[in-house]
């Protein structure tokens, strides 16, 4: 799981931001000064920091400064609610990695966050990411990055979890029980309905008609395997 710093003095859209991203699979925790971001970030690990310019105590693009001196290679993403292009040049120039302006939406820091963390990991090797393989999908658990072939595949946050499920246990029947359970929790205790339509979602994601792997067992559930023509 990856973890990531956010500093940001606006509370309500640290909550928000913590919130979703914990949603994603992230570890994020949230400090609302430069004082405390530098802090936070000298005292525990972290993978990538989401940093406000507009910051009580201490500006930014100060800490910035103080955490590049620390560590080049964390990936940093500005957040800030000005145009201005000298704060976007001055951040960039003392080694940010990107910005977003704000309003912005979700999904695009997503996409940045994940583009980050991509960057970092093949500039580092050494660093460990929980990736899984069967036939053709990969599927990387801390970037939660899909791919299939060449091709990216977009998936929900529920729909990536129930993939995960698959990709952890291949070659096992899965009962829409299970599944229930593993991915969905008690919430949806007796609602196996709910199972039937993500299957439905992921097969038509994964293009799984030209190549299905997400095989129907009648009866009892689903199973991930090679296609029949392979098996």
């Amino acid at each position: 799981m990856n973890r990531i710093l956010i500093i940001e003095d606006e509370e309500q859209i640290a909550r928000v931001l913590q919130l979703e991203l914990g949603f994603e699979g992230y570890d994020a925790k949230m400090v609302h000064t430069g004082t405390a971001g530098l802090l936070a970030f000298h005292d525990e690990q972290w993978d990538l920091v989401l940093l406000d310019l507009m910051l009580p105590e201490m500006h930014g693009l100060e800490v910035l400064k103080r955490i590049r001196k620390h560590d080049e290679a964390v990936p940093v993403i500005l957040l800030t609610a000005k145009n201005e292009i000298q704060d976007k040049v001055a951040g960039l120039d003392l080694g940010a990695n990107d910005y977003m302006t704000k309003p912005f939406e979700f999904e695009e820091l997503l996409a940045r966050i994940r583009a980050a963390l991509r960057i970092r990991q093949r500039a580092n090797p050494s660093i460990v990411t929980n990736e899984y393989r069967f036939l053709d999908v990969a599927v990387n658990e801390d970037t939660r990055e899909v791919m299939r072939g060449k091709t990216t595949i977009d998936l929900t946050p529920r729909e990536f979890e129930l993939l995960l499920h698959f990709m952890k246990h291949p070659k096992l029947v899965q009962s829409r029980e299970q599944l229930l359970d593993a991915v969905w929790g008690f919430d949806y205790y007796g609602d196996t309905n709910v199972v039937d339509v993500y299957i439905r979602y992921l097969r038509q994601k994964l293009n799984d008609k030209q190549s299905p792997i997400l095989h129907t067992v009648r009866g009892v559930g689903y199973v991930l395997k090679e296609p029949a023509n392979e098996a």
